[in-house]
Parts: structure tokens; C-alpha cells; sequence
């Protein structure tokens, strides 16, 4: 039997993933080749914080405090984005492109810290022979710096772009996608490296994180190739003074919403990722699971966080108040981490696994939810999606650095002390350490609830402009 090439549409629209994510000006081989600037960063994150984070402490010998120093130094720069997302919204060109050189330079850059990152961890580790004082540490610190700026560069201007060729139908599952490529690019790169450096040598890590950098410029070129039209600009149009970075924040946050989601991002970030560096410790300390079981956590996490991303974007395409989504995200979270608290006391793995698992799956509401939410706010006077997007993700990302380390953190100083007698006896534990945290991101999430309440009334409240017709568009929604 022969399909037609109408039949062979058809079946593709059906069956294939997010198929109906693509429209006239999306077609799905360009969205799909956009989509690999998030391999490319999901790629870079799983270096900076896995793979090189092991290497550096295990087989390069370095002090954990330098490493947790150097694993920071990204999210330093993650307040960068709303600025650069904003750089990429007024940027004249004399071709008239706005996001793709953006795009360019940031996988350059990120190409480039990876690039000299392993010679830099090298001097760090003290392999070669050197007279300059602090020698290493200044040059990791630079390549991981540069690594991280070239990300956020890149996912900034990659956004942007994504949200400006999506139409306001098709934007809920093309930001499902992208995240969804971003977790892809996680785990594949994840196994990748993992199985390249099982037999670890300074010259295999020199080829492996080398041959990382290459990748991402390769992927990077083919994700940007056309993907922006060329619009040529007269002279007199690129003499233009462009607008001011504080008076676009200003239009940005005037109506005070900006500024309220921003707080929701920042505490609902905090609520679910103070757990990173703990679930697994958790299982096998408390709950006395193997090596092999508390692995399946992360598997559990990320089957989650893409049904989480599926559902979201199914919400989204019906309609559904992106607020809504994510308050139910939140909900979630609440019940997810209650199980996780209870599943010491009652001795029940199930009730562990099933906590990571709707940990992940909350989270990814919350996640794509708040994206949306970004991406759609009416833009305001000199305020563009590119400020809009560099502001969630430089809230996103520096929240996420800092609820890790406090995490870690809290569990050490309440474990000592618990464990010393000073909480009493009912909480001489090892386990108190890891509740406490725990209830904290809990009352976290129920104070990012209240945050997020007003939005949520307000993306409901009727306009008094409204038309007789009673129906809600973009331009209704305040900023």
C-alpha cells in the first residue's frame, strides 16, 4: 500500500510529537532545528554541574568549597539576561535582525568556555608546573564564566526568537517543546559523557569537554540557520536612539504584575529545588536504599517533569489561565513533598518514589506555566519578549542556585544540631535535617500560593472596555 504524500501529513500530524506546535510561519523542520539550541544548552548544564562538578572533586582532588564557588559563578550572571534579552529586542542591524546575532555570539561564548575549560581545571588541580599564585582558580573561574554567560545568552535570544515566530495558538506547545528538548539534551549528553569518560585521563577529559564545545557551535549554527528574515534597515533608521534599559523596565513593571510574577518565579523555584542535592541522600541514608534505587530517582524526577510539560501545554492550548496552571502546580508540589516527609516515619519506599515523581511532575507545571505566563504579557511601551523572557529566566536561574546551596545548607546546620541534643531528644535524628527542609519548602510553596493569588483574580477580572461579546483578548490582559 502506497500513503500519499496528503496521507503521509496526516499521520504525521496525528502521531508525531507536538505536531501541532507548528504553523505557516513555524513550519515543523524549522521548529525543530530551533529546538537544538536547547540540546546544546541542556548539554552545557549537565557539564557544569554534573560531570565536571565529580571530576573536580573525585579524580582532580579539588576542595569542595572551590568547586561549589565555580559551580556559582554562572548563576552570577543569570541577572544578566533581562538586560540582554532586552539588548536583543532593540538591536539594529543593518540586515534587520534582532535575535540570531545574540544567538551567534552567545554559542560562541559558550563554545569558548568550554573550550579552554579543561586546561583550566587542569592548573586547578595542581597537574601542571606553574609560578603564578591562584593561576588555576582564576582560570576556571574564567572558563565557567564565560560558559555560563554564553547560556544564558543563548536560551535568552533562543526564546525570543521561538516566541516570535509561534502564534499566540500554537506558543503553549512550542514552549512544551522547548523544554522538552532541553530535558532531552540533559539525558542524552548525560549517558554520553558518562559512558566517554568511564576510563578518566586528563587527556580524555581534555577530548570529551573539547569535543562538547564543538558540538554546541555545531548544533547552535544549525538551530539559528534562517530562522530570522532579513529586513534591511535605511541608515537613518539604525541612527535612531534606541530605548533605555531602565525606561523599558520601567514600562515592563509599571502595572505592578511584572514585578509579581517575578516574586512567584523566585519562590516557587526556591520551594522545588532546595531538594536537589537531598532526595537522593535522603533515600539512602534514611530509607536505606541501594545505589541502584536512589539512581531512579532522577528518572522518576524527569518521567514527571515531562508529563507535567505534556499536561501544561494541553491545558494551554484550551484555553486554560497559564496562573491557574500554575497554582495547580503548586498544589501538587504541596502533596508531593508531604509524601516525601511522611515516607521516614512510615518506612514506605513506594510513598518516597511516588514524592520524587510528583515533585518533577509539579514542578514542570510550575515551570511551563510561569514561561507562558512571561511570554504572552502584553508588551508595553519599550518593553519587548525578550526582556520579558531574560527577566524569568534570570529569576528562574538565580533562584535555583541559591535554594541548592541553601538546601544543602539548612541540612547540615539543623542535622548538627539535632544530632547533638540541642532540639531535644524527639528530633535527635538524622532525618530532621532533611524534614526541615523539607516543611521549609512546603510553607515556601504555600507563600508563593498567596503571591500568585492576585494575578490570578486579576487575569479573570472583567475589563470595564470590555465589548458586549464578553470575551477576553491579549490586549485585555494588564501588563
Amino acid at each position: 500500500m502506497i500513503l500519499t504524500r496528503g496521507q503521509v501529513k496526516k499521520i504525521s500530524a496525528r502521531y508525531l510529537p507536538f505536531s501541532d506546535a507548528v504553523s505557516d510561519d513555524l513550519p515543523l523542520g524549522q521548529l525543530l532545528r530551533l529546538s537544538l539550541f536547547q540540546i546544546s544548552v541542556g548539554m552545557a548544564t549537565v557539564m557544569l554541574l554534573g560531570t565536571l562538578n565529580r571530576v573536580m572533586i573525585v579524580e582532580l582532588s579539588v576542595p569542595a568549597t572551590v568547586v561549589a564557588i565555580m559551580i556559582a559563578l554562572p548563576v552570577l550572571v543569570a541577572p544578566f539576561r533581562a538586560l540582554l534579552g532586552f539588548r536583543s529586542d532593540t538591536h539594529r542591524s543593518a540586515i534587520g535582525w534582532k535575535r540570531i546575532p545574540y544567538l551567534w555570539f552567545g554559542s560562541l561564548w559558550q563554545m569558548g568556555g568550554l573550550a579552554i575549560m579543561p586546561f583550566a581545571l587542569l592548573v586547578l588541580s595542581g597537574d601542571t608546573v606553574h609560578q603564578v599564585p591562584f593561576a588555576g582558580e582564576a582560570l576556571a573561574g574564567i572558563a565557567f564564566l564565560i560558559t555560563g554567560l554564553g547560556l544564558h545568552m543563548t536560551q535568552t535570544a533562543g526564546l525570543a526568537l521561538a516566541s516570535d515566530r509561534a502564534t499566540d495558538e500554537t506558543r503553549p506547545r512550542v514552549v512544551a517543546m522547548l523544554y522538552v528538548m532541553f530535558l532531552i539534551g540533559m539525558g542524552i549528553s548525560a549517558l554520553i559523557v558518562g559512558f566517554l569518560l568511564r576510563d578518566y585521563s586528563s587527556l580524555r577529559l581534555v577530548q570529551v569537554v573539547q569535543g562538547a564545545a564543538l558540538v554546541t557551535l555545531l548544533l547552535n549554527l544549525i538551530a539559528l540557520w534562517r530562522q530570522e528574515r532579513v529586513k534591511p534597515m535605511t541608515r537613518a533608521e539604525r541612527a535612531e536612539p534606541r530605548p533605555k534599559f531602565r525606561d523599558a523596565w520601567a514600562d515592563y513593571a509599571s502595572g505592578g504584575d511584572a514585578g509579581r510574577l517575578l516574586a512567584v518565579v523566585v519562590l516557587g523555584t526556591l520551594a522545588f529545588n532546595m531538594q536537589d542535592v537531598l532526595l537522593e541522600p535522603y533515600g539512602g541514608e534514611i530509607l536505606g536504599l541501594s545505589v541502584s534505587s536512589t539512581t531512579l530517582l532522577t528518572a522518576l524526577w524527569a518521567a514527571g517533569a515531562l508529563a507535567g510539560f505534556a499536561l501544561a501545554a494541553r491545558w494551554l492550548r484550551r484555553g486554560l489561565n497559564p496562573y491557574r496552571i500554575c497554582a495547580r502546580g503548586l498544589l501538587y508540589g504541596i502533596a508531593a513533598f508531604s509524601a516525601v516527609v511522611f515516607a521516614a516515619p512510615m518506612g514506605s519506599t513506594l510513598l518516597f518514589f511516588a514524592g520524587a515523581c510528583g515533585i518533577g511532575f509539579g514542578g514542570g507545571l510550575f515551570a511551563v506555566a510561569t514561561l507562558m505566563a512571561a511570554m504572552t504579557m502584553p508588551a508595553k511601551g519599550a518593553a519587548g519578549r525578550g526582556l520579558a523572557l531574560g527577566a524569568w529566566g534570570a529569576a528562574q536561574a538565580t533562584a535555583a542556585g541559591v535554594s541548592i546551596a541553601v538546601g544543602g545548607t539548612l541540612r547540615d546546620g539543623v542535622n548538627g544540631l539535632a544530632l547533638s541534643g540541642r532540639l531535644g531528644e524527639a528530633l535527635n535524628t538524622a532525618s530532621a535535617g532533611y524534614s526541615f527542609v523539607y516543611h521549609l519548602e512546603i510553607a515556601l510553596l504555600f507563600a508563593t500560593l498567596i503571591v500568585l493569588g492576585p494575578l490570578v483574580r486579576i487575569a479573570y477580572q472583567p475589563q470595564p472596555n470590555q465589548g458586549a461579546a464578553g470575551k477576553i483578548g491579549l490586549a485585555d490582559f494588564p501588563t
